[in-house]
């Protein structure tokens, strides 16, 4: 199951896996990324989640001068709005949707998955989650926009999918109100969402790393 487009964290105690938190890092960098989160959590040493954090792909993005960097798609302005290449971000997401059917061919429970992304991250995991054909765990969408809102084709299964939102009140990459504007749609879309905003900017921070790890463990627990 694991290959060279993802890094695999197995549960640190050694017992199989039974839960899985799929997390998309943000534009520029890759997997490793948040694998220092994984122990930071400190989740409680009765779950046994697997960590499954890939890697986006060499994609040139059109903001950045046209330079490939890894990215789940691309940016074509950094307006407010954000104008993207919805294709590419679908693509991820479906990629994104393999790496569950994987994972349920793997014997978890998709209710004990949970789909999570940070910035362009987030953006595909708000796509991969709602769209996706097995109910699952929760969406956990940090620092990011709801990129795909006036589009997406919802998914019956998880029409009641629990959804948590972060963002740093002083991010100056995505910006607050577009963080919140996410949060506000989805909610009208009817989904359960909580919104949590930290003193920082376009980051993760302590208190919002036991923040996280309380949702998990309330979700997987």
């Amino acid at each position: 199951m694991p290959s060279a487009q993802e890094l695999i964290v197995e549960p640190s105690h050694g017992r199989a896996a039974d839960a899985c938190v799929i997390l998309l890092h943000g534009l520029g960098a890759d997997g490793h990324d948040f694998e220092p989160l994984v122990p930071a959590l400190g989740l409680d040493a009765t779950l046994s989640v697997r960590f499954v954090l890939p890697h986006a792909p060499q994609l040139p993005v059109t903001v950045n001068g046209g330079m490939s960097m890894p990215a789940w798609y691309d940016i074509l302005e950094m307006n407010l709005g954000r104008r993207v290449d919805v294709a590419q971000l679908r693509a991820s997401a479906e990629r994104v949707q393999g790496l569950i059917e994987a994972q349920i061919e793997a014997g978890i429970d998709s209710r004990r998955i949970i789909v999570a992304g940070f910035s362009q991250g987030g953006a595909v995991a708000y796509e991969a989650a709602l769209s996706c054909p097995h109910p699952l765990g929760g969406l956990l969408a940090l620092s990011t926009y709801f990129a795909t809102a006036d589009s997406i084709a919802l998914a019956a299964e998880n029409r009641q999918l629990p959804i948590e939102v972060h963002h740093g009140s002083a991010d100056p990459v995505v910006p607050e109100a577009l963080g919140r504007e996410g949060a506000e749609r989805v909610e009208a879309l009817g989904y359960p969402v909580h919104y949590r905003t930290y003193d920082m900017g376009h980051s993760l921070c302590p208190e919002q790393a036991g923040d996280i790890a309380a949702w998990i463990q309330a979700r997987l627990g």
